[in-house]
């Protein structure tokens, strides 16, 4: 690239975060449900939002350059479909990972990168006091748009993943951590031979529905699974832990899984050097877990020491197709 370029390039990164809070602000103030299919004035959008017309319209106009929406003639906007999915009321809505991930809670701590970089160590609770679900469990609102923005980025996973690994072989599967049951649903919407234990804390599982082929299961991880089933599913867990927290929940799992049984880690694979293959997302999630959780995103050579740690064998690696960015690490007893 020239020097211009090169210079343009660095000032988008740095106005990136900007960017991200144009986001968050449009999905707070719910303006693509105000939206909806039609366009609509400034002026009644702002209306609608209980906001000031001006700065509505500065807002607006940049969504419409951040091509989030569009900007037509007699100061009218419409959501184009990239704005859409910030509608609460459409499948595939991303309102929730949108408001998280601009709150407070996840982006205080990520002014102190730097000094997380320097110490080796989660900063969150330098800046609140304790660590991110202890202050979660204060903040209930907070703590639903959570499991919401967990069930939103994992429902693309729910979807391709069923026919990526052959679940045909099992009886019943337990998700470890899995939240509100997105995707273990999706696996027994695929294979209806299947019945599931859905296991996570009182908090993890307050938003599940009810589903008569899923037994819901409160509980802790790092103390004991449930037992009785052939195939463990455990997905965005192990990269919100560092190694030893991770060994404690796979050798939890391994104690109570029978030695025909499998364990399917469905997390990001990082290869060995950034070579495009993954989006970079991923690397900024990696950052994600030591500002804010203490873990990271691992290789596959990390997760074969996990396993081999743990009584396990990672005996293969399973891409899920683009834009997936995660794949299926299938681990057998030793």
């Amino acid at each position: 690239m020239t020097e211009p370029e090169n210079r343009a390039k660095l000032v988008q990164l740095v106005f990136g975060g900007m960017a991200a809070q144009v986001v968050g602000a449009a999905a707070r103030l719910n303006i693509a449900d105000q939206l909806g299919d039609d366009a609509r004035t400034t002026a009644e959008l702002a209306k609608a939002c209980a906001a000031d017309e001006t700065a509505m319209r500065q807002l607006l106009r940049a969504l419409a350059a951040l091509e989030v929406c569009t900007e037509n003639p007699q100061d009218t906007f419409a959501l184009n479909p990239a704005g859409a999915l910030l509608r609460r009321d459409v499948p595939g809505s991303m309102h929730a990972l949108a408001t998280l991930f601009t709150d407070e809670t996840i982006v205080g701590a990520w002014r102190h990168l730097d000094q997380a970089v320097r110490d080796g160590r989660t900063v969150f609770k330098d800046v609140f006091g304790t660590d991110i679900y202890s202050h979660l469990k204060t903040q209930p609102e907070l703590s639903a748009t959570f499991n919401a923005a967990m069930s939103q980025g994992t429902r693309l996973t729910a979807q391709v993943m069923p026919a990526h690994y052959p679940f045909e072989r099992f009886d019943t599967v337990v998700d470890v951590g899995g939240g509100d049951g997105t995707l273990l649903a999706g696996v027994l919407a695929a294979h209806p031979h299947l019945r599931g234990i859905l296991f996570d804390t009182d908090e993890g599982l307050a938003q599940a529905p009810p589903n008569d082929r899923i037994t819901q299961q409160t509980g802790d991880f790092f103390e004991e699974i449930p037992a009785g089933a052939d195939l463990y599913l455990i997905k965005s867990v192990l990269h919100n832990w560092d190694d030893d927290r991770c060994a404690t929940i796979l050798a939890n799992c391994r104690r109570v899984m029978p030695d025909h049984g499998r364990l399917l880690i469905i997390e990001p694979v990082l290869p060995e050097i950034v070579d495009g293959t993954l989006p970079h997302t991923m690397y900024l999630s990696d950052l994600n877990m030591l500002v804010n959780l203490g873990g990271r995103e691992r290789t596959r050579a990390d997760f074969e020491k996990l396993c081999q740690r743990t009584g396990f064998a990672a005996t293969d690696v399973i891409p899920l197709p683009p834009p997936a960015a995660f794949s299926l690490i299938e681990a057998t007893p030793t």
